[in-house]
């Protein structure tokens, strides 16, 4: 299923450049991406990192869930533990499930993170921006930085957020983190 996901986002990706009439050297310009890794994202020969999917989302204004929900079939209302939406980024450690049913026309979102120790992710730019963002962490312990300042967010804790700029997760350590991110758009 896993293979499935990933040609599809593959051939969405590929199509959202279509649909702008751009070229691939249009979306590196635009991106900060080579034209080869774009070549290789669309051929379905790679598969995107957390940050290099971010890039994409931002350029193309859409929320990473609301490109995986765009893979999707059908949209449904509710959607059983066993069959909600993983994906993983093997060189990051991190690894994002999609927990609201997807649907493209909502404006809320629930995922769930997981970063192992010594993980470090960092975003140019959110996928739209003033994204809303409330982070609760359910386990472990997490350094989120945004707007210059770093918050060291524990078990139980919530930071709530509007994304205008970069932002980066790290996990400290010494075990990994586990976290719900309810997203908002404007």
């Amino acid at each position: 299923m896993r293979e499935d996901v990933e040609s599809r986002l593959a051939d969405r990706l590929a199509q959202l450049r279509i649909e702008r009439d751009w070229s691939l050297e249009e979306l590196a310009s635009r991106s900060g991406i080579s034209r080869s890794t774009l070549s290789r994202l669309e051929r379905g020969e790679i598969s995107p990192t957390a940050a290099l999917l971010g890039k994409l989302c931002e350029v193309h204004g859409r929320t990473m869930s609301r490109l995986l929900a765009e893979v999707e079939t059908e949209p449904p209302q509710v959607v059983a533990a066993g069959a909600q939406q993983v994906w993983r980024d093997e060189s990051s450690g991190f690894v994002r499930r999609s927990v609201s049913p997807p649907h493209p026309g909502l404006r809320g979102e629930v995922v769930e993170g997981r970063l192992r120790p010594g993980a470090d992710i960092a975003y140019d730019a959110p996928p739209v921006p003033g994204l809303e963002q409330h982070i609760w962490v359910l386990e472990g312990s997490v350094e989120i930085t945004f707007d210059g300042r770093t918050h060291a967010v524990e078990a139980g804790d919530c930071l709530r957020f509007r994304l205008w700029g970069p932002s980066r997760f790290r996990c400290p350590g010494p075990g990994p983190v586990r976290y719900a991110i309810f997203v908002v758009l404007p």
